[in-house]
């Protein structure tokens, strides 16, 4: 299912499948706990990264050791940059230029540490219009977005940010009531890969639990190139 800009944001409603979807910039602290969760739980994983997350070598040998255990791997833009004002999303702040550079610039960092056959993308900021889907396309890409209703997204977070903090107990209850109400049939869940330092509440401390949760009401997790 695709939504009215372009990007794939949900898989088979009939099947009782979730994929979880990790991505990161400059923020790295979580990769290795949830790499230590994914493994306990036997679950894959969906990571999309930018060329600056790569920069740090220990996060990229971790992520082509990820990638070696049949992890997806995936771009996230080299400089995480913002495509479209958040005002007025049908409008462009890059140039197809600027964009494919910095596509391919972060695709070229993923090949230098050995992962290769790359089809899926990840805006930044998980946020673009049809003439990105369509820039996307053409660099023989698929972009993809998390299923809308879920407030995961949210982990990036902060109380300094007033109102629009949410806590991690408050996004996993948001999650559970959605899931009752609507079910997670063939949704993209996704969680930032580190945060802002004055968050303290990080949600993938709480991933193992979660993953627990949605198996006991028999969820299967499979990543985006299987969904």
């Amino acid at each position: 299912m695709k939504d009215s800009h372009g990007a794939i944001i949900k898989g088979d409603a009939s099947q009782r499948q979730i994929s979880l979807v990790f991505t990161g910039d400059e923020f790295r602290e979580g990769l290795q706990p949830i790499a230590e969760v994914l493994e306990r739980t036997k679950v894959k994983g969906s990571f999309f990264v930018t060329g600056r997350f790569l920069e740090d070598g220990k996060s990229a040998r971790l992520l082509k050791k990820l990638y070696d255990k049949g992890h997806l791997i995936g771009p996230h833009s080299d400089r995480h940059l913002l495509y479209a004002p958040w005002e007025d999303r049908d409008s462009l702040l890059v140039t197809k230029a600027e964009f494919r550079q910095d596509v391919q610039d972060n695709l070229l960092k993923l090949s230098e540490i050995g992962i290769d056959d790359v089809e899926e993308f990840i805006a930044p900021y998980e946020w673009y219009n049809q003439t990105i889907a369509d820039w996307t396309s053409e660099l023989g890409l698929t972009l993809y977005n998390f299923t809308p209703g879920l407030r995961t997204p949210a982990d990036y977070t902060y109380p300094q940010m007033g109102k629009k903090y949410l806590s991690s107990e408050a996004i996993i209850r948001q999650l559970l009531d959605f899931e009752e109400r609507n079910t997670l049939n063939g949704h993209i869940v996704l969680i930032h890969l580190g945060t802002d330092p004055r968050r303290t509440d990080k949600l993938f401390n709480q991933l193992e639990r979660l993953i627990d949760l949605l198996k006991n009401k028999n969820y299967k997790f499979v990543p985006l190139n299987e969904f």
